[in-house]
Formats: structure tokens, sequence, C-alpha cells
């Protein structure tokens, strides 16, 4: 009896301690996004690291669930850029285009990185991608 009273009052230990670490990854209040703000140098073909294939993105602002800036070669205009900061991770997804067409870009931020793809119908493509912050 003692034993089964031991082995179950542990069992709800470790459970409440997974269900607070649980609630604490779900905390959208402590991440913080200004770690967006920036600019960021895109490597559009990580997989080769000899070539020199890079963009910019230059994210100014950033709301609570919404960023502005200018991203690729010739500074295009962020549109419809938003945040998402479930889990505890900062997602972010947006629109941007040129002469040849609609960009849609998504990614998310771990450790200092951006990790990225941006779709091209009109040119068929997706590019996958990384992004490391410039020091300003």
């Amino acid at each position: 009896m003692k034993i089964l009273f031991f082995a179950s009052t542990l069992a709800l230990c470790i459970l409440l301690n997974f269900t607070q670490t649980d609630e604490n990854l779900l905390n959208e209040s402590t991440v913080d996004i200004s770690l967006l703000k920036g600019t960021w140098k895109i490597d559009l073909s990580p997989e080769d690291t000899t070539d020199a294939n890079f963009a910019k993105m230059v994210i100014t602002e950033v709301g609570k669930n919404s960023l502005n800036g200018y991203f690729y070669r010739d500074g295009v205009k962020i549109r419809e850029g938003r945040i998402n900061t479930q889990r505890g991770i900062i997602y972010a997804a947006l629109v941007s285009g040129d002469n040849s067409g609609t960009y849609h870009t998504s990614f998310f931020y771990k450790e200092g990185l951006l990790y990225g793809s941006t779709h091209s119908i009109d040119k068929d493509f997706l590019a996958v991608w990384i992004g490391t912050k410039e020091i300003e």
C-alpha cells in the first residue's frame, strides 16, 4: 500500500511538473518579438557554402501580430507581414514581389537565426533559406 501511494504521488509530481513546463511554452507574453527588428542577411542557398547567393531583409517595425520592412535585393516593401508566437516560438509570414511576380515567405526564429522558405508561383520555385542578423 505504501509503495502504491509513493508511486502515485511521484507520478502526480511528474505530471504537474510537465504541465507547468507546457504552460510556460504556451505563454506568448514572454516571447520578445523585437528580436526580429534589424537587418538580416538571407542565405538563399544554405546547402552551398561556396556561393554568394544572398538577399537582405530589413524588419523596421514589429507589432503584436505584424511586421513591416523590406525584403529581397532591391528593397521590396513587405506586405501583409504577420507574426505568431504560439508555443513560445516566433513564426512570421509575409508577401513581397517584384516585376517578376509575387513571393510568399514564411520563417521562424531560433537561437539567433531565421529559418525560412520563399515560394514563387510565377517563377515556379520554392527556396529554403537561413538568415543571420547583421550587427548594427
